[in-house]
């Protein structure tokens, strides 16, 4: 018997859940910054055993919308709820209930798709704290299982996947066995180049970031492939941030880029770094659509 089925995995900002599906799959294919707004598109990553298949759908934090990528970011995050076979709503270690917090499960009380929720983060709960957080979700009666993890830690991880085993319907092999996400390499490439600027810079510029993959180019003599790409900001004064004195911050975005890049691709990378300004690229659909939030 082959199970298969697509798993939404939501949450408010900053929860982990690129972690954990980073560390379920075993490659970093959604970036992870300490930042709000890391994750925009919904990406699909696929996990494989001999009988079994599950498709996570990797959705951005909900967040209350402030601009038309935040109401990209909301509607698509809301629309996975209908589309999937289990949800699973994450958590942190969090005691109180926040307001982002209260509105997912007021929306998860009104779907009939079976949810799972995990508390995460359960290395920085006592074990009175985890069993208080433990009571007062299951008191709320509308999740099928609640797992505590680690997801940095990889805690408890496989008990997630052997629950999802069971809820899991019959189903068949959606994507060949080696296939890991369906994003292109290029937006991958892009991806990787957005976290390192989120890890790198200031908190009043990452919200600001695209980056644009200008040109993939193969050098077959020389076993390099030369990566062309663009940072883009949304105002004059964030460019000089991005580049820094001398260049010394974009240098150290594009280091630890062409890390990350080289074990994506397998090859050595020549990472080409510009910066432009696009003025105010958030505030407009056009440019919000140009950049893949489509």
């Amino acid at each position: 018997m082959y199970k298969s089925g697509f798993v939404t995995v939501i949450g408010r900002p900053n929860v982990g859940k690129s972690t954990l599906l980073n560390q379920i799959i075993g490659e970093k294919i959604s970036i992870i910054s300490d930042k709000p707004q890391t994750t925009r598109n919904k990406i699909q990553m696929v996990y494989t055993e001999e009988n079994f298949q599950v498709v996570f759908l990797d959705t951005p934090g909900i967040q209350m919308p402030k601009n038309v990528l935040g109401e990209y970011m909301l509607k698509i995050s809301n629309s996975t709820l209908e589309e999937v076979d289990v949800v699973t709503f994450m958590v942190d270690e969090s005691l109180e209930t926040g307001k982002l917090d209260n509105y997912i499960l007021e929306q998860l009380k009104s779907i009939t798709t079976p949810i799972v929720l995990l508390i995460n983060k359960i290395d920085k709960l006592t074990n009175e704290e985890l069993v208080t957080l433990i009571k007062k979700y299951d008191s709320m009666k509308i999740f099928k299982e609640i797992i505590p993890i680690s997801a940095m830690n990889n805690d408890n991880i496989d008990r997630y996947i052997n629950v999802l085993k069971e809820l899991l319907p019959e189903g068949p092999q959606y994507f060949p066995e080696d296939m890991i996400t369906d994003q292109p390499e290029k937006f991958i490439i892009a991806e990787i180049i957005r976290e390192k600027a989120l890890l790198n810079l200031e908190e009043e510029v990452p919200h600001g970031i695209a980056v644009g993959i200008e040109g993939i180019k193969e050098r077959n003599e020389k076993d390099i492939i030369d990566v062309f790409a663009t940072i883009y900001c949304e105002k004059e004064s964030h460019k000089g941030i991005v580049i820094g004195k001398n260049g010394k911050m974009l240098k150290e975005i594009g280091r630890s880029s062409r890390e990350d890049i080289e074990r994506l691709l397998g090859s050595r990378i020549n990472l080409q770094l510009w910066v432009k300004v696009e003025k105010n690229w958030r505030e407009r659909d056009n440019k919000v659509k140009y950049f893949g939030y489509k």
